[in-house]
């Protein structure tokens, strides 16, 4: 049962036998051929060893699964990487933690302003921190931290001076300055309004950035993950333009995963941004950096009731519906004209209202231009079920985000009362959107929640938190939330291979174990077979394009 095509005096460079080899079809083959880089040969573990050579690479991987390299579709490496290499607060989910990573943070860099990232709501009062701690933690200097959804942005007393923002500066649009009983702004930035301190910020010397980047590979390297659409190609709160760095490190071979990405188009801005949205595409293309879609953000997040919903917020006053980044008129023009140059459309979408005014963009596309290439929406927090069909019907891709699928703290207690019981149950529907037949992908979006593909698919077959995730710190995060939206484990690893290389448009070369592919793979420390295996296993060893990239030090 040998399939090859090897010529026959040829040996291969690597061979892995005894494996568990992930297939979506059941397969008696346990060992494949890798030969310059691409899969040669899939078969036995007779067949596959009477190929070996001298100088071939032998894995005996002992039963263990045997994955294609996951790739995440919708991720900010260079944002993740800054937090792995600068003050990161995803690290102390608690008050008392931020105090001491901050403080220890600002007592050992002596810079002109002291920058973080990654707080959770849920730690503070009411949801929301404020100026006051970090006025006490850092009363020399601006002091700026984004969220961890890096959807707000929390300030000191400096940064709101710098900006000269008081109780006087209107909200920009898209953004709101929170404020207290007296008009006073709190040191809470949502959305667009954390641009008028972040603008201020000096920029990243060029070597931080690609240190970061590279930091951010490795850490991605070691979760199994070869390949990674970036989903902001731009400048975007506290997060600098990762373009630079991309080119950089991909033109002297240090970047060496498979990366495609999104070009940002300003939050709110219309088609004036065009031309200079297609530079940059045209710009990253000429440097080898295959580029052919863009981000369009709707609106913003549910936590925050800046997701865009159908109807009002349950229970909050002054009552709102959130807000629709783009006019939808404007909306349908901007995804249009994207869509007649063949570019992709990377929207996010969290509430219903934004899901279905960006399908009705793609819907007018499609009617002005015919047939073309396929779009996707991100993160789909809830959805009305009369749009769920549309999905399939229009051939948008759902980009899930599958670790956020679970009863944390925070859901429970602030989102789910804002939805209201009737919207809950379509909360992150993933099941109901893979049984009307939409084609599935899934990322992380980290930094805003870990990168690792065994958690995220865990929790999307279970609705469960992983054992070993400490943000889940109450017992409500292990129990299913709305487990009639549970995927099986097969669709939700192909949702994190295949599923994201289709919408990459690489799918002829990654995603699948089988000749003619990139030798991509993600050997385990054990056999998989249902979702209660992931908790046990790790990341034995990642190999890219045959070469190992990582080995576990307990492999």
């Amino acid at each position: 049962m040998l399939e090859t095509h090897l010529q026959s005096a040829t040996a291969p460079d690597l061979v892995v036998l005894s494996a568990g080899i992930w297939a979506p079809e059941p397969s008696l083959s346990s060992a494949i051929a890798v030969t310059d880089g691409r899969i040669s040969a899939v078969g036995d573990d007779d067949s596959i060893a009477a190929l070996i050579g001298p100088a071939t690479e032998r894995i005996d991987a002992a039963g263990a699964a045997l994955l294609p390299g996951f790739h995440d579709a919708h991720i900010h490496v260079l944002a993740g990487g800054l937090g792995l290499t600068g003050c990161d607060l995803d690290s102390a989910h608690s008050l008392d933690g931020y105090e001491r990573l901050i403080r220890e943070y600002a007592d050992s860099h002596a810079g002109e302003w002291v920058v973080g990232a990654g707080w959770f709501g849920d730690v503070f009062p009411g949801g929301f921190p404020d100026r006051a701690l970090l006025d006490r933690l850092v009363p020399d200097r601006p002091a700026v931290f984004t969220s961890h959804d890096a959807h707000g942005v929390w300030v000191n007393t400096r940064a709101l001076q710098l900006a000269a923002i008081d109780r006087h500066t209107p909200d920009p649009a898209a953004g709101r300055i929170v404020r207290d009983a007296s008009g006073e702004a709190t040191g809470m930035l949502m959305e667009s309004a954390g641009e008028l301190v972040t603008a201020l910020i000096p920029p990243h010397r060029p070597a931080d950035l690609r240190r970061a980047m590279l930091t951010a590979q490795d850490h991605l390297f070691s979760l199994g993950i070869t390949s990674w659409h970036d989903a902001i190609l731009g400048r975007y709160l506290t997060l600098p333009d990762c373009v630079p760095t991309y080119l950089e490190t991909i033109g002297d071979g240090s970047l060496r995963a498979r990366v495609t990405g999104s070009v940002w188009w300003p939050a709110g801005a219309g088609l004036e941004a065009l031309d200079s949205v297609l530079g940059t595409v045209a710009e990253c293309r000429a440097a080898g950096f295959p580029v052919d879609s863009v981000k369009i953000m709707q609106d913003g997040i549910c936590e925050n009731c800046t997701g865009a919903l159908l109807a009002p917020y349950t229970g909050v006053t002054p009552e709102t519906s959130g807000e629709s980044v783009i006019p939808p008129e404007l909306l349908t023009e901007i995804v249009t004209a994207l869509d007649a140059r063949g570019l992709r459309v990377h929207f996010h979408g969290v509430g219903d209202r934004a899901v279905r005014e960006c399908l009705d963009a793609v819907e007018a596309a499609r009617r002005h231009n015919g047939a073309g290439v396929s779009h996707q929406i991100a993160h789909i927090d809830v959805a009305d079920p009369a749009d769920l069909p549309r999905f399939a019907e229009l051939g948008v891709t759902a980009n899930l985000q599958p670790l956020w699928a679970r009863a944390d703290q925070e859901i429970l207690e602030r989102k789910l009362p804002m939805l209201g019981e009737q919207r809950a149950r379509w909360h992150f529907p993933f099941g109901s959107l893979e049984r009307a037949g939409t084609h599935l992908a899934m990322g992380s979006d980290w930094p805003v929640t870990s990168p690792d593909p065994l958690w995220g698919i865990y929790t999307a077959c279970t609705r469960t938190a992983p054992p070993a995730d400490s943000h889940a710190r109450n017992p409500e995060s292990r129990e299913p939330m709305t487990p009639s939206e549970r995927l099986s484990l097969e669709s939700a690893v192909r949702a994190y291979t295949l599923g994201g290389a289709e919408i990459a448009g690489v799918a002829d070369r990654r995603g699948r174990i089988a000749i003619g592919q990139d030798a991509d793979l993600v050997l385990l420390s054990g056999p998989l077979s249902q979702p209660q295996d992931l908790p046990s296993l790790r990341v034995a060893r990642t190999i890219l394009g045959g070469t190992t990239v990582h080995r576990s030090s307990r492999s």
